[in-house]
């Protein structure tokens, strides 16, 4: 006789579908990965067929797995929206951001929190690793990015302008050559990524000034270590305004001059606008730049 398909291996299904692990998977829906695989072994005993190839780098669906998973995708949507048409309960599951560390740290982190508690059993997720994250093979749902996304399989909407400048400590700017235009910078010492970790065009902000690489001396992936860097004085840093401007004893360095306009924009996958946990968490965040746009503008 023929074995009915359980939900819940289809609920397990869908999680290893969108991350590629069994582990990753598991940590979504709060089992070990010895769980996980337990659902999938039993789904694929009943439908009679290979649902994922199992490679070392993870699980990747086959062809008759990705048939099945548009469907269970659409189910998990709908049963999605069910949940969140409950105001008692409000939306659950979680929802993966990937976004630069700026926009991350500086501003969202400590926004989040009215966004949970009104969703007691929603989880979000910021990555903030500096690498591109593929919203194409789910790895986030959600992106902030300073790049536009040109795929017609994604929604991409400009989010806000933001702006960056020059900036150094007033002992150091006490302490090192006088800087009266831009070309001055060529003999001073930067903070800045390292040159293999610059893989947005729109992150090469020294570039854009004119500073040469090799003053570049201070290299690392975090906007948070170019700014430490910069407060102890020992050299100066291209930092967004709203970023420096947690730190008062930076000031910016000519900043008629310097002041360089880049855009965030949010993107999400077109097939999942309609999902209410990423539909929400994406309108709060409009709302929150909304509200704040002041503090992009500085």
């Amino acid at each position: 006789m023929k074995r009915t398909l359980d939900w819940r291996n289809l609920q397990f299904f869908v999680a290893v579908a969108r991350s590629g692990s069994l582990s990753e998977a598991g940590r979504l829906l709060g089992v070990d990965h010895a769980t996980v695989g337990r659902h999938i072994v039993a789904l694929e005993r009943s439908v009679g067929k290979i649902l994922f190839e199992r490679h070392p780098r993870g699980y990747a669906l086959t062809r008759y797995g990705e048939d099945l998973f548009v469907t269970a995708e659409a189910m998990d949507r709908e049963a999605t929206q069910v949940e969140a048409s409950s105001p008692a309960h409000g939306l659950t599951g979680t929802v993966r951001i990937s976004a630069l560390e700026g926009v991350a740290n500086f501003f969202l982190a400590s926004r989040i929190g009215p966004l949970l508690a009104d969703n007691p059993a929603l989880t979000v997720e910021i990555l903030t690793i500096q690498q591109i994250i593929a919203l194409s093979r789910r790895q986030a749902d959600i992106a902030i990015t300073v790049t536009p996304a040109v795929d017609d399989r994604f929604l991409c909407e400009k989010l806000t302008p933001y702006y960056l400048c020059v900036y150094a400590t007033h002992e150091y700017l006490a302490r090192e050559p006088a800087i009266k235009k831009r070309e001055d910078f060529s003999s001073h010492l930067f903070s800045g990524y390292v040159d293999e970790m610059i893989f947005m065009r729109e992150l090469d902000y020294l570039e854009d000034l004119g500073v040469s690489r090799k003053m570049v001396r201070i290299q690392n992936s975090s906007v948070q270590a170019q700014m430490e860097a910069a407060c102890s004085g020992l050299c100066m840093a291209v930092l967004p305004t709203f970023v420096a401007a947690t730190r008062p004893e930076l000031v910016p360095v000519l900043p008629e001059e310097t002041r360089l306009e880049r855009h965030y924009w949010l993107i999400t996958r077109a097939e999942e606008q309609k999902t209410p946990r990423i539909d929400r968490v994406c309108d709060f965040i409009r709302e929150e730049v909304l509200k704040n746009v002041q503090l992009f503008n500085l």
